[in-house]
């Protein structure tokens, strides 16, 4: 991360924001009513919170906020993932953009670069700034700028059946000694029997998935050539974690076919049956879990399988980040700060059972009980990276359009690895081009 100035000015003004009557602050942003012209004593914050919880922390902490600095109100406005990006896009360019936004750094790119998004270097309160590690301001950070701050992270974690698990006599793995990939593909034979899979693979959206955990055996796919442009390549290391997930589904027969059209929550039915003993998944699909389980139903967390990078993983933290047009940034910036303060930043990660990336907030004890598997994604913090996509210009039209039907044609069997690879890297740098000319 590119070091902040941090001037005294910013920071007196961020210390003092609750202070400032209301008729000193500078012109508001946009209000209630949608774009610049509303109140313009309020500053809107758009949360793609999801999950009751979720919502109501986020929502318990704005009224928090508003009660203790009520001539600096914040308005709660409900967003969405799926329509985040074009929605950010098509406000950005109307003027009509909420000033705080809620987002993943993996969708930031071109926002930043297009100069929708304001630069925070300056504006970082030395606190926040300081708690967060390095790795994580990766994910934020374009050009050496900041541009979102990074607070909720997922690590890819495997739900287990742990009944089937013991009756197995597998060795199981943990935060140190994860299964290597070779590992991972035998025990999922050893799982596999009795009209059941070893291994289900939920690959409706298979890229980040993919990438991600192709840093376990030192993947990155998306390289930097000499004069800093971004371009597709699809070496040996890169191949390691599509072969091994193609060839559970393909040759060992031990991963369900019909999974991989589907979505994570889609698989918990027929997990909870006993027709799949192994979920690769997202560390929050636990409250889904602990919400839909049957009574009797044991399950466990485990570790991803792990390569030659050992136990790394990418991963796209949930951002927070503050349009470039809003002229009340420090004010917008001070209740940032504020909602990332560290006992704030464990409700929200209790709220989407996710991790906060802020070192204080993790040393929390409720994320370190073995409940739900809480200690083992804890565990975890130190091997996630930034996803390799982060930075790079055009990375959402190159998934969408060429990587996405590219690897679900692949792991289904439909095409080999040759012709993988020259969808993912030929016609892949034909769509990166046009964003680095």
């Amino acid at each position: 991360m590119a070091a902040a100035p941090g001037s005294p000015c910013r920071r007196t003004v961020l210390a003092a924001a609750a202070a400032v009557p209301a008729a000193a602050l500078l012109p508001g942003c946009s209000g209630g009513g949608g774009g610049r012209g509303g109140d313009r004593g309020v500053l809107r914050f758009q949360s793609l919170a999801w999950q009751k919880e979720s919502v109501d922390a986020n929502k318990q902490l704005v009224a928090e906020w508003n009660r203790r600095h009520p001539d600096i109100p914040v308005q709660y406005v409900q967003g969405a993932w799926p329509t985040v990006h074009d929605q950010l896009l098509t406000s950005f360019e109307g003027g009509e953009a909420p000033d705080i936004i809620h987002d993943a750094s993996d969708d930031l790119a071109d926002f930043a670069y297009g100069g929708h998004l304001a630069d925070l270097t300056g504006l970082l309160p030395p606190r926040l700034r300081d708690d967060i590690p390095r790795r994580s301001w990766e994910s934020g950070t374009f050009g050496g700028r900041v541009y979102g701050i990074p607070f909720l992270q997922e690590p890819r974690v495997l739900i287990a059946d742990q009944v089937r698990l013991r009756r197995s006599g597998v060795r199981v793995p943990t935060v140190r000694e994860p299964w290597t990939w070779e590992e991972f593909g035998e025990v999922a034979k050893e799982l596999t029997g009795g009209g059941g899979y070893g291994v289900a693979w939920p690959l409706k959206e298979p890229v980040s998935v993919t990438l991600n955990l192709a840093l376990s055996t030192g993947g990155r796919i998306f390289r930097r050539r000499p004069d800093g442009r971004a371009e597709v390549r699809f070496d040996a290391a890169d191949q390691v974690v599509p072969r091994a997930i193609h060839d559970q589904v393909n040759v060992a027969r031990s991963a369900a076919r019909t999974t991989l059209g589907m979505g994570g929550a889609d698989t918990l039915p027929g997990f909870f049956a006993g027709r799949y003993a192994v979920l690769p998944l997202g560390f929050s699909y636990r409250q889904q879990i602990v919400q839909q389980a049957p009574k009797e139903f044991e399950w466990t967390v485990l570790p991803a399988p792990g390569g030659t990078g050992g136990g790394d993983q990418g991963v796209s933290p949930q951002t927070l980040s503050i349009a470039a047009d809003c002229p009340r940034k420090e004010e917008a910036m001070a209740f940032v700060d504020f909602l990332l303060r560290p006992p704030n930043m464990v409700r929200l990660a209790l709220g989407d059972w996710m991790l906060p990336t802020g070192r204080e907030a993790l040393k929390a004890p409720e994320l370190h009980t073995d409940r739900y598997g809480w200690s083992t994604g804890t565990a975890l913090a130190g091997t996630l990276r930034a996803a390799p996509a982060q930075s790079v210009r055009g990375y959402p039209e190159w998934k969408d359009k060429i990587a996405t039907p590219a690897f679900q044609e692949y792991y289904s069997g439909a095409v080999d690895l040759d012709e993988l690879r020259e969808r993912l890297v030929h016609d892949g740098n034909l769509v990166l081009a046009r964003y680095q000319r």
